[in-house]
């Protein structure tokens, strides 16, 4: 057993909170001083990020019976420590670690040594071996690629076009893998199913359960012969293994969980070129030869050689461990798998996948480790431990009483006789009868301390993961899925999230004309179209594919991308001829804190030009002059100036998206020659020529303002974060219903990122609360406005996609990154990935997040209801007659029925739109609230009652007095135990709505409570009518099974008049806390 400390948390908890009158778990957090205990151990807000201190110590503080049981599913500090170890080691001695894996796999039969060791000559297809590729990667020897002839000859040899990729069909990939081996690693094995049932084991109160059973038997065959000797010892052992086995199963079926949802983490879809098209693949599909394009935020996919690049940085730091950014350029070519793209882009050449790079040798040698607290899990071991002293105190007590009963001989058999007489009764009689005591001790430890409570927590969350996937919501940390019941505001991304990401150009003004159809070219002077189609072309990252034979043109990019190529197309854009007959000298990535893009094109007249192509204002304030209708160069006044910012207003006011494309000409002895002074020249950005501005419409999602309105009734504000113009973020607000009215949108209401950076700290917490709409924001922005809002006590959701949102998704309380547009960058600074980019999939991941809070609130209400009456019935029984009517074998099942079962039963409920008719859950809210005290106390009161009443009247009420007394002791005590069982499984039915008058609402869905609920019964009525020699009950006729239904089902009617009854709105455990309050105060002063 760990050592433990009283903790109050759950019980008496940390704060006073007012809930709501009708609700469980309603009422906002109230955060009051005076109740701050940072002393409790079990008091962990946040998990996210805790530092390795506070999650050991409450570890230490937790009384536990089986700790590699309770704490399987929390991060293993120990391992943590040593697989960081792990990391740094393979760092140092990558050589010798690939071929020992080799070496062991070989073994295994896993892999065929010769498809990967290949001899340093040429052979097969190919004109260079698998090892001689992977030495010249894994050295970074820039010798040996300029040996081979640079990047050409390598790709030649590779049978690789540069520019168009591999040919990509079957018998070429299988040639490859055979050759060079494929994009995958041997993954650890996940635990079997006997390392659960070995874990099962290990509780340090079923072990004693078995020892006594054992010496139990031994006894038995002893006294009484085989054929009846062995009930006793053998009931109990039986009854443990059943619970060992139970558990085991259940532990084992949430761990194929877990492991299922690690494989869709780790499975990146990304694009990569093969037959000059964009195709969209699998990681683990990678082959040696593949050509991929890189952007920022991308995860390098596998080893590999820069074919061309552009201010192309990668942060090495998964890697080499120093949060460095390193620059890539012909001199620096090599890249290495599972870094990440911070900067610029590029495209590689892939040169080795798998267990021949370090990140697969790196990933092969360590677990996937699903470990992690959920503050929930934390404050649950608190209520656990809690529970745990009271039971060990009673069950103590209960030894110690029935010991002095028996040996001052006030200890009698059903027949009567005493049980131990002073040197009469012989020395096996008495270990005997010590040891049934000893077992009812122990066995009252087991149904006191919930073992299951905290698992319940991970079990409800397994279940919910599984089901949020079907939603739409990968949940890459546990925590976060729990967190988002308490999300007190989600701050959103406009694009692709509220919108639908379908953009099109619907609009265009090229000079000061607006074009009637924007597609038409037959409205633009020839140089205006040549040079926004050269523009186009190449300050771009998408692609135009044309099929050989005819056939749709595809598009490919980001979706503001797309809709710019699909319009330049129209126009009559050839684009692989534009980007044939210019080079591309130096290119400035679009960023979305500059909000624009750039690229130094030298044409074959040799003339330079530079396109730049980004937010309207933005880029038009950069321009002197623009082309007319003529094509000549017209400067710009005042009155265009107002011309073209009316336009972008008019444009914004319509939720179109604006951007303007613009140019210039530069002289080309102006532009640096050499490769390292290029790197580093900074486009200019002045005296440009704006060619035209286009609206691009990206129409709402359907369904989204459903979405909106849930969440503002469930009390969660959303607040719209967009790089947009704040026109267009206005307009998308108030279609979205995120604005109410139009006279709602006026500062601070809406407020544009720089004016908000611009303040003070203190006034950005002030202002931070009224925001609802932020446009033309920096990512640095989203993130102070997230750090604003937490200061204020909010707890924050906020969905980002791009690379810099990444500081934003960690700050917050729960970050959301998108599963299509998002970069894995993003997705891996986040906590839930948002699979459809879909902002009513944040809804269901909000009514996800209540419902696990609410359905451990269900578990919880319904264990310590068993917990309460099933101690008071024995101590009461125990102390006034020296019996228990509940014996070890009958406590066991009903620990199951309790335990394993009933958590199985509730923490399974789906949600309902009952739990989005509340405010959000404060984070520091008793877990047992006023509510939940009131339902548990009147149902443990009447169990206890009726129970204790048949205990000491029950042969009188239930008219045994003319049977035997054995037979009619034994009758009452089954009665006791059947009706106790009963009254649980009605119970069940009201721990479902605890706040809800009708308990029996869509029960019939959950076919699991159903299933669990009826095997309960049908087992229960196998115990009591065949193994009665087991359990010591005796068979009931229908007049007794009838009274035991009577008493169970009074527990509906029972329960709905006490939901009547009103509870006060100031926490039952305020007032235990504030003496404990005072005497810490007293003793520190």
């Amino acid at each position: 057993m760990h050592g433990s400390g009283s903790s109050t948390n759950g019980l008496l908890p940390i704060s006073a909170v007012p809930p709501n009158e009708h609700d469980m778990e309603a009422g906002k957090e109230v955060e009051d001083d005076s109740f701050d205990d940072s002393t409790d151990p079990f008091d962990i807000a946040h998990t996210k990020n805790a530092p390795p201190e506070t999650l050991q110590r409450w570890r230490q503080a937790a009384l536990v019976l089986n700790a590699s049981r309770r704490f399987r599913y929390t991060l293993d500090l120990k391992k943590e420590s040593e697989k960081e170890k792990r990391r740094r080691m393979i760092r140092s001695h990558a050589q010798v670690i690939r071929a020992a894996i080799l070496f062991r796999l070989a073994g295994d039969r896993q892999i065929v040594v010769g498809a990967t060791v290949a001899p340093p000559t040429p052979s097969g297809d190919y004109a260079i071996g698998l090892e001689q590729l992977a030495s010249m990667t894994r050295d970074h020897n820039v010798s040996a690629l300029q040996q081979f002839g640079g990047v050409k000859g390598l790709s030649a040899m590779l049978k690789t076009n540069v520019e168009k990729g591999i040919n990509g069909d079957e018998t070429d990939l299988y040639k490859r893998r055979n050759a060079f081996g494929s994009n995958t690693y041997p993954r650890k094995k996940g635990r079997s199913f006997w390392r659960f049932l070995w874990e099962a084991w290990q509780d340090l109160t079923l072990i004693i359960l078995i020892v006594a059973a054992v010496v139990s038997l031994v006894l038995g065959i002893k006294t009484e012969g085989l054929e009846e000797g062995w009930y006793d010892g053998g009931s109990i052992a039986f009854a443990v293994l059943l619970v060992i086995i139970v558990t085991a199963v259940s532990d084992y079926r949430q761990s194929l969980q877990f492991q299922n949802l690690n494989e869709e983490k780790q499975n990146i879809q990304l694009e990569i070129m093969r037959g000059g098209r964009t195709v969209k693949i699998s990681i683990f599909d990678i082959v040696v030869g593949d050509v991929v394009p890189l952007r920022i935020g991308d995860q390098v996919p596998a080893d590999g050689i820069l074919i061309s690049g552009h201010s192309l940085a990668i942060d090495e730091s998964s890697m080499t461990g120093e949060s460095k950014i390193v620059h890539k350029d012909q001199k620096a070519p090599f890249l290495m798998s599972g870094c990440k793209v911070a900067d610029g882009v590029g495209t590689m050449l892939v040169t080795s996948v798998g267990i021949n790079t370090e990140w697969g040798l790196l990933m092969a040698s360590i677990s996937e480790d699903t470990g992690e607290e959920t503050p929930l899990q934390v404050r649950l071991n608190g209520v656990a431990t809690f529970i745990g002293i009271v039971g060990l105190s009673v069950a103590v007590c209960v030894l110690a009483v029935l010991l002095g009963r028996y040996f001052t001989g006030n200890t009698k058999n059903s027949d009567g006789s005493v049980q131990f007489t002073k040197n009469k009764t012989s020395v096996s009689d008495t270990v005997d009868g010590v040891i049934k005591i000893f077992t009812i001790a122990v066995t009252i430890v087991v149904v006191a301390v919930p073992e299951g409570l905290p698992l319940a927590v991970t079990l409800t969350l397994a279940y919910s993961m599984r089901k949020m996937m079907a939603d739409k919501a990968l949940v890459r940390r546990l925590s976060a899925c729990e967190t988002m019941g308490s999300a007190t505001t989600i701050c959103s991304d406009k694009t692709g999230t509220l919108t639908l990401n379908q953009m099109t150009v619907v609009e265009a003004y090229a000079g000061r004309k607006k074009l009637n159809q924007p597609d038409d070219s037959s409205q633009l002077h020839q140089l205006v179209s040549t040079l926004l189609c050269e523009g186009i072309a190449q300050n771009t990252t998408g692609n135009v594919f044309v099929p050989k034979g005819g056939g749709d043109i595809e598009i490919s990019g980001s979706p503001t991308e797309k809709a710019i190529l699909s319009w330049a197309v129209k126009l009559g854009m050839k684009f692989d001829t534009i980007r044939s007959e210019t080079t591309v000298l130096h290119v400035f990535p679009f960023n979305s804190e500059k909000k624009r893009g750039g690229v130094a094109l030298k044409r074959t007249d040799s003339k330079v030009h530079i396109h730049w192509k980004g937010a309207a204002e933005i880029v038009l304030n950069s321009c002197t002059g623009y082309l007319d209708s003529n094509g000549s160069v017209e400067s710009i006044k005042e009155e265009d100036e107002e011309f073209f910012k009316a336009a972008i207003d008019n444009m914004a006011a319509r939720s179109l998206r604006c951007v303007a494309i613009a140019y210039r000409s530069y002289e080309l002895d102006k532009v640096p020659t050499e490769e390292e002074h290029l790197a580093q020249w900074a486009l200019p950005e002045d005296e440009l020529v704006l060619l035209a501005i286009v609206g691009i419409k990206d129409p709402c999602r359907p369904g989204v303002k459903d979405a909106v309105k849930v969440c503002m009734d469930a009390g969660v504000k959303v607040r719209m974060v967009t790089g947009d113009n704040l026109q267009t973020a206005k307009a998308i607000a108030l279609e979205c219903g995120i604005l109410r009215t139009i006279e709602d949108a006026t500062e601070p209401t809406i407020i544009e990122g720089k004016t908000f950076r611009a303040l003070s700290e203190k006034e950005r917490e002030e202002v931070a609360k009224k925001i609802t709409v932020m446009g033309r924001s920096s990512p640095n922005d989203k993130l102070l406005l997230v750090q604003a809002l937490r200061k204020g006590g909010d707890v924050v959701a906020v969905t980002g996609d791009g690379t810099n949102d990444a500081p934003a998704l960690h700050e917050a309380d729960i970050g959301l990154s998108m599963g299509i547009q998002g970069t894995e960058v993003a997705k891996e600074s986040s906590d839930i990935i948002i699979l459809d980019d879909n902002f009513a999939s944040v809804v269901k991941v909000v009514r996800w997040g209540r419902s696990v809070y609410a359905n451990i609130q269900k578990f919880i209400q319904f264990q310590l209801t068993v917990n309460v009456a099933a101690l008071i019935i024995n101590v009461v029984a125990a102390i006034s007659s020296g019996d228990v009517p509940l014996n070890a074998v009958q406590l066991l099942w009903v620990n199951l029925i309790m335990d394993t079962l009933g958590a199985l039963a509730l923490a399974t409920e789906p949600p309902t739109d009952h739990l989005m008719h509340r405010t959000p859950v404060g984070r520091r809210e008793p877990l047992v609230t006023n509510i939940m005290w009131r339902n548990l106390i009147i149902q443990a009161l009447y169990q206890v009652a009726v129970l204790l009443i048949l205990n000491f009247a029950g042969i009188s009420i239930l008219r045994l007095g003319s049977h035997r007394r054995d037979f009619a002791n034994d009758a009452k005590n089954t009665v006791i135990f059947n009706a106790f069982v009963l009254c649980q499984i009605f119970n069940e039915f009201n721990a479902r709505k605890p706040d809800e008058m009708n308990v029996f609402r869509g029960v019939t869905k959950n076919h699991l409570f159903i299933g669990i609920v009826g095997i309960t019964f049908v087992l229960q009525i196998i115990i009591i009518e065949f193994l009665g020699k087991f359990t010591s009950t005796v068979k009931l006729n229908w007049s007794q099974w009838l009274v035991c239904f009577g008493i169970a089902i009074v527990s509906w009617p029972l329960a709905l008049v006490g939901k009547l009854i009103p509870v006060p709105k100031t926490p039952l455990s305020t007032y235990f806390r504030r003496p404990i309050q005072r005497c810490r105060r007293s003793r520190t002063t």
